[in-house]
């Protein structure tokens, strides 16, 4: 009898821990596709602009943030008449009050006279470094404002082409909408857009981080919780009749 018991309490423990799982899984998998749908905006980019940081049909995913929040560096989702009032994804190279220009001798984008490294000019993986940009150009960014340029500088219509509006090229900082942390398609695994460390040095340094990666590993282990925490049953009712037709046997 002692036996008969000992395995009924062994089993209603794990029916209370399976049960356990999956409520503390599906806190995970729904908190963390709830919190997410409220922190982020999935995008498709339109354009081979952003190349090859992002590429054309790529799906993203950009923080929602105020304006106020970027900084040199971040890959921004934008929306300004000038440029078509259409959402437009861009790369802020200057803020107010910088002076932007290129290229020094290097062949290299200078905010305030300081030389910035982009290693992702790079073309395609090929370790060929392109110049900052195929023209030169200069302008003082306004104060509340944005300069902006695409990654694919060759092709990119970017805040050069609109050096002669007001503004210099630059668009307000309210026009900005969200912020790109993450790469969700093609599926290669979750890609983060990372912050450029070449404009760390400069006052205000780069943005941290968002909190896609640790919603992601959220989503992930609450759906592994539901899954163990659901097949506890019947994997336990398995070895219930195994262990059943074995003591028949002997």
């Amino acid at each position: 009898m002692s036996g008969t018991i000992r395995t009924g309490g062994h089993g209603r423990l794990g029916s209370v821990l399976s049960g356990l799982a999956v409520a503390v899984g599906c806190v995970l998998f729904l908190g963390g596709f709830a919190w997410g749908a409220v922190l982020y905006q999935p995008y498709i980019v339109p354009t081979d602009s952003m190349n090859p940081t992002v590429t054309a049909g790529d799906r993203v995913l950009a923080q929602r943030i105020d304006g106020d929040e970027v900084r040199r560096g971040d890959v921004v989702v934008f929306t300004d008449t000038t440029w078509g009032n259409v959402p437009m994804i861009k790369r802020v190279v200057g803020v107010g009050g910088d002076k932007v220009a290129c290229c020094d001798a290097d062949g290299r984008l200078t905010v305030n006279g300081t030389a910035v490294e982009e290693p992702y000019l790079r073309s395609q993986g090929w370790g060929v470094e392109e110049a900052a940009s195929p023209s030169e150009f200069a302008a003082t960014v306004p104060d509340g404002h944005l300069f902006l340029l695409g990654d694919q500088r060759a092709a990119s219509q970017d805040s050069r082409v609109h050096l002669q509006d007001a503004g210099q090229g630059s668009v307000p900082r309210s026009a900005v909408s969200a912020r790109l942390d993450a790469v969700v398609w093609p599926l290669d695994g979750l890609a983060a857009v990372d912050r450029p460390q070449g404009f760390a040095e400069l006052p205000g340094g780069v943005s941290q981080p968002g909190p896609v990666r640790p919603l992601a590993w959220a989503v992930v282990g609450g759906a592994a919780l539901i899954l163990g925490g659901a097949a506890y049953g019947p994997l336990a009712r398995l070895g219930s009749r195994a262990r059943r037709k074995a003591t028949a046997r002997g």
